[in-house]
């Protein structure tokens, strides 16, 4: 299979939970896919269909912080500024909480869209990963040829949350898969699998009732006692998008 893999480097970024609104605000460890989805439109310019658009992610950061941010909550005034006659228009209070931020983070995307490579040398618009200020650059583009093998290694990816059962590692996530903007940005959530620590094809726990564990490698990446890196690829779309039918290979990731 011929994919785009683009490597991309930042100083810092942060990817807000959701649903923590005020005091705190802590990160997932891995690009949701939503965001990996609002960058690509950002490199294209526009929303795209991301019916049959497929990606792999492997992600890392060399260490994490917090600091302290400030939300300015502002609401309409009457009345005029203290000891002048000028009107006031606006009133209001600064809300600091914590964000806790990754520090050198490095991005390898992989799309089953080789033709957007020329997008991703002339982005539309600034390169940028989490918050807008967190500004990164593209290190590498290029177009690779996967191989399908049954040895590999997964490492710093996302993998299917159904993953859970065939090995002893990660930490189940529950993410923002998808914003449709159609309607007015409405989220769409699944459950996933961060990976960090290697793990080998080979020490994955084989039921018998499942297939044989076959996946696409980047011929490209370091070997590691004989495999290469894996790749989980997903898509945007879940089965409420499909209509309750989600091609095995659009969902596929093992077997």
């Amino acid at each position: 299979m011929e994919v785009l893999k683009v490597v991309a480097e930042g100083l810092t970024t942060s990817f807000r939970y959701p649903h923590f609104m005020q005091g705190v605000q802590p990160t997932y460890e891995m690009p949701p896919p939503a965001t990996l989805y609002g960058h690509v439109c950002s490199v294209l310019g526009e929303w795209f269909d991301p019916a049959n658009v497929e990606f792999a992610v492997h992600f890392t950061f060399a260490g994490r912080f917090q600091e302290l941010e400030h939300t300015h909550i502002l609401r309409l005034a009457t009345g005029r500024l203290p000891g002048t006659k000028i009107p006031k228009v606006l009133e209001g209070e600064t809300n600091p909480f914590v964000r806790t931020i990754l520090f050198r983070p490095r991005l390898v995307l992989y799309l089953n869209r080789p033709e957007w490579a020329e997008a991703f040398r002339s982005p539309r618009y600034p390169v940028a990963l989490g918050r807008s200020q967190d500004l990164f650059i593209y290190r590498s583009i290029e177009v690779v040829q996967l191989e399908r093998t049954k040895r590999a290694y997964l490492e710093h990816t996302l993998a299917p949350y159904h993953l859970r059962r065939n090995t002893g590692q990660g930490v189940v996530v529950l993410m923002p898969r998808f914003l449709d903007y159609t309607y007015n940005r409405f989220p769409a959530f699944d459950r996933y699998l961060i990976l960090h620590q290697r793990v080998h094809l080979k020490d994955f726990i084989h039921y018998e009732s499942e297939p044989t564990f076959e996946l696409w490698v980047d011929p490209t990446s370091p070997e590691i006692n004989g495999d290469r890196l894996g790749l989980l690829f997903h898509c945007w779309l879940g089965e409420e998008e499909y209509g309750g039918a989600v091609p095995r290979m659009v969902r596929g990731y093992l077997g």
